[in-house]
Order: structure tokens, then C-alpha cells, then sequence
């Protein structure tokens, strides 16, 4: 779950303006910060919901409750099968990425809290991916699953360590995609 928001992100989650967002937070009844040597606000998740719940703004938009996952793989049926059988569940939002430059765009952007991460994707292999991720502190709680039909056993131990949670052999059943999604996920 997102605990920062950009001005922009806010007045999305609030339904107004970016102006408007700027005009409460400079006016000291949105709570928040600038980045240091920047123009730039910050909003922290907590100041949002009481901005929200001060001014009757529905919560729904920022208490989904629903959870993060990222999907990365070259494959669009595979992607198409995985984000179908994840909405169907409702207890995720999905976003979904073709390649490992995509998958860090959209990392920094959807603030996942999972990904599944294809081993072999067509710019970078999920040992890369995962090295990437874990080496950037703002990322240590996102968990990966590599999902893969062409790994060894030793691949696999390789990956472990690189700092993926879990993995699962393709093609895989979607009772067992699910239940090693909530279980990573720490999920009844």
C-alpha cells in the first residue's frame, strides 16, 4: 500500500484538481512536505485520509483494500489469463509490464506489492530484475514470485537468492498461482 502521494496523485484520489491539491497544501490544511532542493510536495497517506475524511471526500478511492500486483512477462496470453483470473479473485489491482525496462517503470509508478515475474523476458533475465529491485531500500517489502517453464533447479536456488519468494513452473494451475500469490502476500 502506497504510504506517499504526489499532488497529482492526491487530487486523482480526491476527484479535483492538481491546483487545488497545491492551493490546500500551501494553505496548511493539507499536511505534507517538499522535497528537499525541489518544488515538489509530498503527502503522506495518513494526512490524505484525514484531508479526506475533513472535507466528506469518499475513502473508497485510497481504501480499496485491494492488493498490488505486477505482472511481467513477454507473453500476452499469459498476461491476459493471469490479470483475468486476479480480477475475477477481487481482491487485487493489477498492472502489467512486457520487459524488464517496463517492469522498473512500473514499479516506480504502481508501487507493487508482488510481482510476477517471468524469468525470461526479452531485454533481461528475473536474476537482474529481482538484483535490481532489492538493491533499491524503497522496494525491500515487494515480494516476487518467478513464474518460468524453462528453469533448472539450480536456476531456481539462484533466484531464491537473488531475492525472489517464491517460484512456479509453467504452465501452473491458477489454485496454486493463487494460493502462492496470498501466501507471499501473507493473505487468509
Amino acid at each position: 500500500m502506497k504510504d506517499l502521494f504526489t499532488t497529482g496523485e492526491a487530487a486523482e484520489i480526491c476527484r479535483v484538481s492538481q491546483q487545488t491539491i497545491i492551493r490546500c497544501f500551501d494553505a496548511g490544511r493539507l499536511e505534507g512536505f517538499r522535497v528537499p532542493g525541489s518544488r515538489f510536495r509530498r503527502i503522506p497517506r495518513q494526512s490524505l485520509v484525514k484531508f479526506m475524511k475533513e472535507n466528506n471526500i469518499p475513502l473508497d478511492a485510497i481504501e480499496s483494500g485491494k492488493r498490488k500486483v505486477l505482472i511481467v512477462d513477454d507473453d500476452a496470453e499469459i498476461v491476459e489469463l493471469i490479470v483475468e483470473v486476479l480480477v475475477r479473485d477481487g481482491r487485487f489491482e493489477t498492472e502489467t509490464a512486457s520487459s524488464g525496462y517496463e517492469a522498473g517503470m512500473a514499479t516506480e509508478r504502481f508501487r507493487p506489492e508482488l510481482i510476477l515475474l517471468d524469468y525470461m523476458l526479452p531485454d533481461v533475465n528475473g536474476n537482474v530484475v529481482c538484483q535490481t529491485i532489492r538493491r533499491n531500500p524503497e522496494f525491500e517489502n515487494i515480494r516476487i514470485i518467478i513464474v518460468s517453464g524453462v528453469v533448472k533447479q539450480d536456476e531456481i536456488a539462484q533466484l531464491l537468492k537473488s531475492g525472489a519468494q517464491d517460484f512456479i513452473r509453467k504452465p501452473f494451475d491458477v489454485t496454486e498461482l493463487t494460493g502462492k500469490i496470498t501466501s507471499a502476500l501473507q493473505m487468509k
